[in-house]
């Protein structure tokens, strides 16, 4: 069941990319494995499958530990700063960097365990309450100053758009997070670059693909819904 939703999944974002006249290997599908066991994950290595997305430290590192062979293991949810110990060796990439006081934490335990941390740097984009990140005029400074840091890499930018019945109410955050990407590529600031942008979920991948993503996330429609109350 898992791996047919995956093979879905992954046909419509090659096929997506293609119609907007992009390399479908540019768009990494991530599998939001959060909440599901670790069998789900299995099923899907079995089909090759290497991205998977984890919200929370604590369920991101049981699973590093126990998967039957090395994926690489996204952490897409909000990041304490005293979590950051546990995480950052076995995330291959934290999406969810959105304060210089979680960078600065990074910085110290990446040089303990001599390890270059890759990050991207969170914006709340449509400004909802209800989420982490940085408004929009807020990136650029913050990139600048967390590029000083020696043990971690800006790789670009990733962003939550709000849950909408009509994808298209989306495209407009997906278009000015592609823009702000290009606005930081154009400074040529060391140590940071803007190849990842990493947007759209179950509900509007697609149209974040025709934007530009370069990273989907998607859980629900590869895993089934979520119970929270597990």
């Amino acid at each position: 069941m898992v791996k047919d939703n995956y093979k879905l999944i992954y046909q419509e974002v090659i096929d997506t990319a293609r119609k907007c006249g992009r390399n479908p290997e540019d768009v990494t599908l991530i599998a939001v494995s959060k909440t599901k066991p670790l069998s789900d994950i299995e099923e899907l290595i079995q089909i090759g499958v290497e991205d998977f997305g984890e919200n929370k430290v604590q369920e991101l590192t049981d699973k590093y530990e126990h998967v039957s062979k090395p994926v690489r293991f996204h952490l897409i949810g909000h990041l304490q700063t005293n979590k950051v110990k546990y995480v950052v060796d076995k995330a291959c990439l934290i999406h969810s960097v959105d304060s210089i006081k979680l960078a600065k934490e990074i910085q110290k335990e990446a040089v303990k365990k001599n390890v270059i941390a890759e990050i991207l740097i969170e914006v709340n984009v449509a400004k909802e309450d209800s989420k982490f990140g940085l408004s929009v005029d807020e990136v650029i400074p913050l990139v600048e100053e967390i590029a000083q840091y020696p043990n971690i890499h800006i790789n670009g930018l990733m962003t939550i758009a709000p849950f909408v019945e009509n994808p298209e109410e989306n495209r407009k955050y997906f278009r000015t997070l592609k823009q702000l990407s290009l606005d930081i590529k154009s400074k040529n600031i060391d140590n940071v670059n803007m190849n990842v942008l990493s947007m759209g979920m179950t509900n509007d991948y697609k149209v974040a693909i025709e934007e530009g993503a370069t990273m989907v996330r998607v859980g629900t429609a590869i895993f089934g819904a979520r119970n929270y109350n597990l």
